[in-house]
């Protein structure tokens, strides 16, 4: 990993990820969500939106799967709207923010960024390898909307 390599966050999308990740945890039971990030790959990758996707998981307490109709849709919008898809992020309601062994099992884009959230206010990055998950720094980008 070079120096700058990290993910940037504009405010505006770290608020959505806390949201929506905080309203997954406050579900009875408490459910992962997921969806789409957006932006411009880098390095360093920015994200100014996210979209969200239904997760469609048997279990959606303990794992997600990505509605793969509703994450086309989420696709085709991002690149319509000239952005890039960053990667993608799901939330761990109930654990610490860092990859599952169900995480490294179902991920599959290779070089895209992985977000994964933890309710109230934790928010970590990985970018997978093919091989497994390496950290990224996540910073809010406070100078640029």
């Amino acid at each position: 990993m070079t120096s700058t390599e990290s993910l940037r966050l504009t405010p505006p999308a770290r608020d959505a990820l806390l949201d929506h990740a905080r309203e997954g945890a406050d579900r009875a039971p408490p459910a992962e969500v997921c969806g789409v990030l957006a932006g411009t790959r880098g390095p360093p990758d920015r994200v100014t939106e996210t979209r969200r996707v239904e997760n469609v998981a048997s279990t959606p307490r303990s794992r997600y799967e990505l509605d793969p109709e509703a994450t086309m849709a989420a696709i085709d919008d991002v690149e319509a709207a000239g952005t890039d898809v960053v990667g993608f992020y799901h939330s761990h309601p109930e654990s610490d923010p860092v990859p599952s062994a169900t995480d490294h099992e179902r991920a599959t884009w290779e070089g895209y960024v992985y977000v994964i959230v933890s309710p109230p206010d934790s928010i970590r990055a990985y970018r997978y390898t093919g091989e497994g998950f390496d950290p990224l720094p996540v910073q809010v980008d406070e100078s640029r909307e």
